[in-house]
């Protein structure tokens, strides 16, 4: 037997109200006598999380739209916010008696500034291990640059699956928001309390990487001679597009398979022979004479910031990989000799 078919119909009501979200709920509230809204209160403080399946039973049965995702969350706190917001003090102490009702505390500061300045492997590896909506809630906080990277740390479907969400969320209600905040000071925040230097080591790599390969080296040098601390971190970041016949076979194989033809092909163009067939050789055969057909039309017309984008693109992708462990990146030093 499902969940649904166990419910109240004033259980499955509350269930309806909580997916609406808080303004269409706030709305439809005041319509009811006092009586229904202690039942309601009442079968809503029984609910605990209602799965989705058992969600869209429920909605079908009543015939109602609902918030894709609404149901993964506690249904209580989201009645409590939604009554509170919707009713005055004394009419929530008329309804429920002699039992006190308070708002929502507010809590501590939003902490998505902080979040941006973390690795993105470490938000990644956190958001992998959650629901694919808490997912899309969470980036969609974030800062589209600091949303991306993230993103491109977790495998393809979880990506397409939180981008789908995405698309689709409404309004996210405070009480949902502040929930999911306090997980993320628990489980990401605090892992990062201590002395961790990734983040200044990214950016370094992230600033070095924008240069060509001889100013690369100059200004490494100058960092060696100055006594500057973590540059192996520094080195384990850094990596450009021509970098890529430096990886073995197997790395190149993994890392093209997961990007698109069309980015590959663009990031190709004016590319020497050499680097072309690292990148080719890599690909299987019907993509390879795709792309090849593409190479072989020109250029023309196609601006060089595009190009150099769908390089650096491909280089942040290596990058990415090699931090997960899928393989190792050359370093900057044997990178330097086989120029």
């Amino acid at each position: 037997m499902t969940l649904a078919a166990t419910l109240t119909r004033p259980q499955k009501a509350a269930a309806i109200l909580v997916a609406m979200g808080k303004p269409a709920a706030s709305r439809l509230l005041k319509f009811f006598k006092q009586e229904e809204l202690k039942s309601l209160i009442e079968g809503a403080r029984l609910l605990r999380t209602i799965p989705q399946a058992d969600l869209e039973r429920i909605v079908a049965e009543f015939e109602v739209e609902f918030t894709e995702g609404a149901g993964l969350l506690d249904s209580a706190d989201r009645m409590d916010t939604i009554l509170n917001e919707s009713l005055s003090p004394e009419e929530m102490s008329a309804i429920m008696g002699d039992k006190r009702f308070e708002p929502v505390p507010e809590g501590p500061q939003p902490i998505w500034p902080q979040l941006e300045k973390l690795d993105p492997a470490r938000l990644g590896a956190f958001l992998s291990g959650e629901h694919a909506q808490t997912a899309a809630m969470v980036l969609s906080k974030l800062s589209p640059p600091a949303a991306a990277r993230a993103l491109l740390t977790l495998d393809k479907v979880m990506r397409s699956e939180i981008v789908k969400r995405m698309v689709t969320m409404a309004n996210i209600p405070d009480a949902a928001t502040r929930i999911v905040e306090n997980r993320l000071r628990a489980s990401v925040l605090a892992e990062s309390s201590g002395r961790d230097t990734s983040a200044g080591q990214a950016r370094v790599a992230s600033l070095l990487n924008e240069m060509d390969k001889g100013q690369l080296e100059e200004v490494m040098q100058d960092l060696e001679a100055a006594g500057t601390p973590d540059l192996a971190g520094v080195r384990a970041r850094l990596f450009a597009f021509d970098d890529l016949p430096l990886l073995t076979q197997k790395a190149r194989v993994l890392l093209f398979d997961g990007l698109s033809t069309e980015l590959v092909t663009l990031a190709l163009r004016g590319a020497s022979a050499g680097l072309a067939e690292s990148v080719l050789s890599a690909i299987g055969a019907r993509s390879r004479r795709m792309i090849e057909s593409e190479l072989a039309q020109g250029s023309d017309g196609i601006p060089l910031a595009d190009i150099m984008g769908a390089r650096k693109t491909i280089a942040s992708a290596t990058i990415r990989l090699s931090r997960e462990g899928a393989f190792e990146l050359p370093s900057t030093q044997s990178t330097a000799e086989a120029a």
